[in-house]
Protein backbone atom coordinates (compact mmCIF):
# COMPACT_ATOMS: atom_id res chain seq x y z
CA UNK A 1 0.00 0.00 0.00
CA UNK A 2 1.39 3.25 -1.30
CA UNK A 3 0.28 5.34 1.57
CA UNK A 4 1.33 2.71 4.40
CA UNK A 5 5.06 1.69 3.09
CA UNK A 6 5.71 1.01 6.89
CA UNK A 7 2.94 -1.53 7.26
CA UNK A 8 1.49 0.31 10.16
CA UNK A 9 -2.41 -0.56 9.18
CA UNK A 10 -3.74 -3.48 9.92
CA UNK A 11 -1.63 -4.23 12.43
CA UNK A 12 -2.17 -4.77 15.99
CA UNK A 13 -1.24 -1.93 18.16
CA UNK A 14 -2.73 -3.06 22.16
CA UNK A 15 -0.85 -0.47 23.92
CA UNK A 16 3.11 0.92 24.08
CA UNK A 17 4.60 -0.77 20.76
CA UNK A 18 7.79 0.42 18.77
CA UNK A 19 7.84 0.02 15.00
CA UNK A 20 10.46 0.26 13.14
CA UNK A 21 10.08 2.51 10.50
CA UNK A 22 7.74 5.05 11.67
CA UNK A 23 8.57 8.19 12.83
CA UNK A 24 9.83 8.64 16.59
CA UNK A 25 7.42 11.29 16.74
CA UNK A 26 4.57 9.65 15.83
CA UNK A 27 5.34 6.67 18.21
CA UNK A 28 5.70 8.90 21.04
CA UNK A 29 2.65 10.32 20.32
CA UNK A 30 1.08 7.20 19.99
CA UNK A 31 2.64 6.07 23.52
CA UNK A 32 1.17 9.59 24.71
CA UNK A 33 -2.09 9.84 23.94
CA UNK A 34 -3.34 6.20 22.87
CA UNK A 35 -4.59 5.37 26.76
CA UNK A 36 -6.19 8.50 27.22
CA UNK A 37 -8.28 8.22 23.44
CA UNK A 38 -9.27 4.62 24.24
CA UNK A 39 -11.12 5.72 27.49
CA UNK A 40 -13.07 7.97 25.81
CA UNK A 41 -13.77 5.91 23.13
CA UNK A 42 -14.56 3.30 25.67
CA UNK A 43 -16.93 5.86 27.25
CA UNK A 44 -19.02 6.75 24.26
CA UNK A 45 -18.88 3.19 22.58
CA UNK A 46 -20.11 0.88 25.54
CA UNK A 47 -17.34 -1.57 24.94
CA UNK A 48 -13.29 -1.81 25.21
CA UNK A 49 -12.50 -3.76 22.19
CA UNK A 50 -14.24 -1.44 19.96
CA UNK A 51 -12.99 1.58 21.77
CA UNK A 52 -9.36 0.38 20.97
CA UNK A 53 -10.46 -0.80 17.10
CA UNK A 54 -11.57 2.51 16.65
CA UNK A 55 -8.86 4.59 17.99
CA UNK A 56 -6.49 2.07 16.20
CA UNK A 57 -8.01 3.47 12.63
CA UNK A 58 -7.70 6.95 14.12
CA UNK A 59 -3.93 6.20 14.59
CA UNK A 60 -4.04 5.10 11.03
CA UNK A 61 -5.06 8.25 9.85
CA UNK A 62 -2.81 10.16 11.71
CA UNK A 63 0.05 7.55 10.73
CA UNK A 64 -0.60 8.41 7.13
CA UNK A 65 -1.12 12.07 7.74
CA UNK A 66 1.35 12.59 10.05
CA UNK A 67 3.14 15.52 8.35
CA UNK A 68 -0.13 17.39 7.98
CA UNK A 69 -1.03 16.69 12.14
CA UNK A 70 2.96 18.11 12.52
CA UNK A 71 2.08 21.53 10.43
CA UNK A 72 -1.27 21.95 12.42
CA UNK A 73 -1.02 24.96 15.36
CA UNK A 74 -1.92 21.97 17.76
CA UNK A 75 -1.53 18.64 16.71
CA UNK A 76 -3.10 17.57 19.78
CA UNK A 77 -6.62 19.31 18.67
CA UNK A 78 -6.14 17.83 15.38
CA UNK A 79 -5.54 14.06 16.95
CA UNK A 80 -8.67 14.62 18.79
CA UNK A 81 -10.88 15.79 16.36
CA UNK A 82 -9.83 12.69 14.19
CA UNK A 83 -9.77 10.25 17.22
CA UNK A 84 -13.74 11.56 17.89
CA UNK A 85 -14.64 11.54 14.39
CA UNK A 86 -13.79 7.78 14.15
CA UNK A 87 -15.43 6.91 17.14
CA UNK A 88 -18.70 8.52 16.09
CA UNK A 89 -18.05 7.07 12.76
CA UNK A 90 -17.44 3.54 14.27
CA UNK A 91 -20.84 3.56 16.10
CA UNK A 92 -22.91 4.70 12.92
CA UNK A 93 -21.28 1.75 11.21
CA UNK A 94 -22.25 -0.47 13.70
CA UNK A 95 -26.03 1.61 14.64
CA UNK A 96 -25.11 2.24 17.45
CA UNK A 97 -26.13 5.36 19.28
CA UNK A 98 -23.45 6.59 22.00
CA UNK A 99 -23.58 5.28 25.10
CA UNK A 100 -22.23 7.88 27.62
CA UNK A 101 -25.65 8.51 29.21
CA UNK A 102 -25.90 4.61 29.91
CA UNK A 103 -22.33 3.96 30.90
CA UNK A 104 -22.14 7.27 33.45
CA UNK A 105 -26.05 6.66 35.01
CA UNK A 106 -25.69 2.96 35.54
CA UNK A 107 -22.22 3.26 37.79
CA UNK A 108 -23.79 0.49 40.47
CA UNK A 109 -21.10 1.28 42.90
CA UNK A 110 -22.32 5.09 43.76
CA UNK A 111 -26.23 3.78 44.31
CA UNK A 112 -24.93 1.26 46.57
CA UNK A 113 -23.69 4.28 49.06
CA UNK A 114 -26.73 6.50 48.68
CA UNK A 115 -29.74 6.61 50.84
CA UNK A 116 -32.17 6.71 47.50
CA UNK A 117 -30.70 4.88 44.90
CA UNK A 118 -34.01 5.82 42.80
CA UNK A 119 -33.39 9.13 42.57
CA UNK A 120 -29.93 8.97 42.58
CA UNK A 121 -30.42 6.98 40.02
CA UNK A 122 -33.28 9.95 38.26
CA UNK A 123 -30.49 12.90 39.34
CA UNK A 124 -27.82 11.03 37.34
CA UNK A 125 -29.52 10.49 34.14
CA UNK A 126 -30.87 13.72 34.48
CA UNK A 127 -27.45 15.47 34.79
CA UNK A 128 -25.73 13.08 31.86
CA UNK A 129 -28.78 14.21 29.53
CA UNK A 130 -27.91 17.57 30.28
CA UNK A 131 -24.75 17.21 29.11
CA UNK A 132 -25.57 15.75 26.41
CA UNK A 133 -26.64 19.44 25.56
CA UNK A 134 -23.57 20.62 25.88
CA UNK A 135 -21.60 22.51 23.13
CA UNK A 136 -18.83 20.06 21.96
CA UNK A 137 -16.13 21.81 23.52
CA UNK A 138 -17.90 21.98 27.17
CA UNK A 139 -19.24 18.09 26.75
CA UNK A 140 -15.42 16.74 26.11
CA UNK A 141 -14.04 19.00 29.12
CA UNK A 142 -16.78 17.90 31.24
CA UNK A 143 -17.12 13.69 30.33
CA UNK A 144 -12.73 13.63 30.62
CA UNK A 145 -12.73 16.08 34.30
CA UNK A 146 -15.81 14.37 36.09
CA UNK A 147 -16.34 11.17 34.01
CA UNK A 148 -12.93 9.78 33.65
CA UNK A 149 -11.16 11.50 36.37
CA UNK A 150 -8.67 13.72 34.47
CA UNK A 151 -6.85 16.25 36.17
CA UNK A 152 -6.90 19.94 34.36
CA UNK A 153 -3.55 19.37 33.11
CA UNK A 154 -4.49 16.28 31.22
CA UNK A 155 -7.64 17.55 30.11
CA UNK A 156 -6.09 20.50 28.39
CA UNK A 157 -3.40 18.18 27.00
CA UNK A 158 -5.65 15.68 25.48
CA UNK A 159 -7.86 18.35 24.05
CA UNK A 160 -5.04 20.85 22.92
CA UNK A 161 -6.05 23.52 24.67
CA UNK A 162 -4.43 25.40 27.62
CA UNK A 163 -5.15 24.70 31.34
CA UNK A 164 -6.70 28.15 31.48
CA UNK A 165 -9.04 27.26 28.73
CA UNK A 166 -10.07 23.92 30.15
CA UNK A 167 -10.87 25.39 33.67
CA UNK A 168 -12.83 28.36 32.06
CA UNK A 169 -14.49 25.97 29.85
CA UNK A 170 -15.56 23.27 32.80
CA UNK A 171 -16.96 26.56 34.61
CA UNK A 172 -19.05 27.70 32.16
CA UNK A 173 -20.42 24.17 31.64
CA UNK A 174 -20.93 23.74 35.34
CA UNK A 175 -23.00 27.23 34.93
CA UNK A 176 -25.23 26.27 32.16
CA UNK A 177 -25.84 22.46 33.82
CA UNK A 178 -26.93 24.04 37.00
CA UNK A 179 -29.22 26.33 34.85
CA UNK A 180 -30.24 23.21 33.31
CA UNK A 181 -31.39 21.12 35.89
CA UNK A 182 -32.86 24.36 37.91
CA UNK A 183 -30.24 24.39 40.60
CA UNK A 184 -29.02 28.30 39.54
CA UNK A 185 -31.22 30.89 38.45
CA UNK A 186 -30.42 33.29 35.89
CA UNK A 187 -28.01 35.76 36.11
CA UNK A 188 -26.49 34.42 39.49
CA UNK A 189 -22.95 35.31 40.53
CA UNK A 190 -20.14 33.26 39.03
CA UNK A 191 -18.48 33.06 42.31
CA UNK A 192 -20.74 30.61 43.33
CA UNK A 193 -19.65 27.80 40.37
CA UNK A 194 -15.68 27.62 41.46
CA UNK A 195 -14.70 24.15 42.87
Amino acid sequence: MSDDPDGYLGRQHPGVVAIPGLPADFQAFHQLYRGAYVRWSELYLGSRHDAEEAVDQAFEQLCIQWPLVLRQPVAEAYAWKVVKNRTIDFARARGRRPVVVDFAAFETHTLHTVIDPIGALEDSLALYQAIGTLPERQRDVMLLRYSLDYSTAETARTLGITEAGVRSTARYARRRLRQELGLLEEGADDARLED
